[in-house]
């Protein structure tokens, strides 16, 4: 691999906020045309909605229609769709930050507002964010990109991944996405070089409070602050004698300024997590208790012998994440796809390479750790994703990928711009196509249908 860009940087660029507010505005106006006629209704499944209106109602439970408070039929779905059902009650299991952003325009317009527009408007946020991230990774000669492959990379992120398809759905699962990812972008950005503990802190607790497994993301803010406060190297140390070397690793660290930072962002993050049990023990009478366990889903009883973790689900989440293709078939559309979705190299082939890094950088380092952790978490979950256009929880960590891409992968050519457009095209087709009157997605609903069947 070739040695890591110049600490001073060349990179001349416009004024990152004035192109970040651009890409905002184009990607809502582009979502928008993708979401279409769903912006006129809000979404049967708007969890966050339920949520935000019993918060202003000052209370935790779903407040259900008067003739439906004494019968299984409440909320919408008949209790189906992830709904808990607690002592008689009604519940939201799904984190709560999202249904904070949903105060205002519930309390103005009412519970069944049109979240499905408000959410294309939160949905361009992630984007310009990503770009805000990318300019800084310029800037501070922690990246070898252009303006111009910046721009590339934040096309790549907004239509080439699977945040495309997430972004226009409005449906509580792909809500909590498109505001997590948003936080990841802004979390990154606060932690490099462990610049803004506190703010950095504070995303990462709202990304809990979001996305769980996201708050693994912790292990980035803690891997900068080592890097920002490495002193001076001592005697070289032979390159196969790792235990002095590591020694060396140790000695040469500013430990009191590293742990003053993590101090500061740790703060934030304890506080979310002393919220967090105590919102399930207010629910459901445990601190550990999320609800999920209460939910009216046919697959309850896996829940209940494997628990919502378990190495159990990890072979089946890898072949959702690595090996699902389209299936060819003999008639129209002559092409299906599986409802748990397309393997992640399949939607965003960019993502190969970063297999082969063409750069020495220890911000690619932490950013591949990171990415690999909230990964991993997300292959033991009891649940593949199903039903989605892509594998939807690599959106967890694609803010951590794609700025990978910038730091560690190789200057664009024309080929690069061409694989950029074939990855907007598969997206764009999964942004038109899913949860829409079509046969291209398998019909089976039993959560059966992984692979093509003989």
């Amino acid at each position: 691999m070739a040695d890591a860009p110049p600490t001073e940087p060349s990179y001349r660029a416009p004024s990152p906020r004035r192109v970040a507010v651009a890409i905002y505005l184009a990607a809502v106006l582009v979502y928008a045309l993708f979401a279409g006629d769903r912006l006129r209704t809000h979404s049967p499944d708007n969890h966050f909605a339920y949520l935000a209106d019993s918060f202003l109602h000052r209370t935790l439970e779903v407040r259900c229609n008067d003739d439906l408070a004494h019968h299984v039929a409440c909320p919408p779905g008949n209790g189906g769709n992830d709904w808990a059902r607690y002592n008689g009650r009604w519940f939201v299991a799904f984190p709560p930050f999202p249904a904070v952003l949903y105060l205002a325009p519930v309390a103005v317009l009412g519970r069944d507002f049109p979240n499905r527009a408000y959410d294309v408007l939160l949905a361009g946020i992630a984007p310009a964010l990503l770009f805000l991230l990318l300019d800084a990774l310029a800037r501070r000669g922690l990246s070898a990109r252009t303006f111009r492959e910046n721009l590339g990379l934040t096309a790549l992120f907004a239509f080439g991944t699977v945040f495309f398809f997430t972004a226009v759905q409005g449906a509580v699962w792909f809500t909590a996405h498109v505001v997590a990812v948003a936080l990841a972008a802004g979390f990154v950005l606060a932690s490099l070089d462990a610049r803004s503990p506190l703010l950095a802190g504070m995303l990462a607790g709202m990304a809990l409070h979001t996305r769980p497994p996201m708050l693994l993301m912790c292990l980035f803010f803690g891997l900068e602050a080592v890097r920002a406060h490495r002193l001076g190297a001592g005697p070289e140390v032979p390159s196969d004698a790792w235990l002095p070397r590591f020694g060396a690793y140790l000695r040469e660290t500013d430990w009191r300024a590293v742990l003053r930072k993590v101090a500061v962002f740790a703060v934030p993050v304890v506080i979310a997590l002393a919220l967090s049990m105590a919102f399930n023990k207010a629910r459901f009478g445990a601190t550990g208790e999320t609800g999920y366990q209460y939910l009216q889903i046919r697959w309850q009883a896996r829940i209940q012998r494997w628990g919502l973790f378990n190495f159990h689900y990890l072979s089946r989440n890898l072949a959702v994440a690595l090996a699902l293709l389209p299936w060819i078939t003999r008639s129209a559309p002559f092409v299906q796809i599986s409802r748990h979705g397309l393997a992640l190299w399949v939607t965003t082939p960019q993502y190969l390479g970063l297999l082969h890094p063409s750069r020495r950088s220890a911000v690619g380092v932490h950013l591949l750790v990171t990415a690999a952790a909230v990964a991993c978490l997300d292959l033991l979950y009891q649940n593949s994703g199903w039903v989605q256009f892509g594998y939807r929880f690599s959106n967890d960590y694609a803010v951590l990928l794609v700025a990978a891409l910038a730091v560690l992968g190789r200057s664009w050519k024309k080929g690069a711009w061409l694989l950029l457009a074939v990855a907007i095209a598969v997206n764009t087709f999964g942004a038109a196509t899913f949860d829409r009157p079509n046969a291209v997605y398998q019909g089976d609903n039993t959560a059966d249908g992984m692979f093509q069947p003989d």
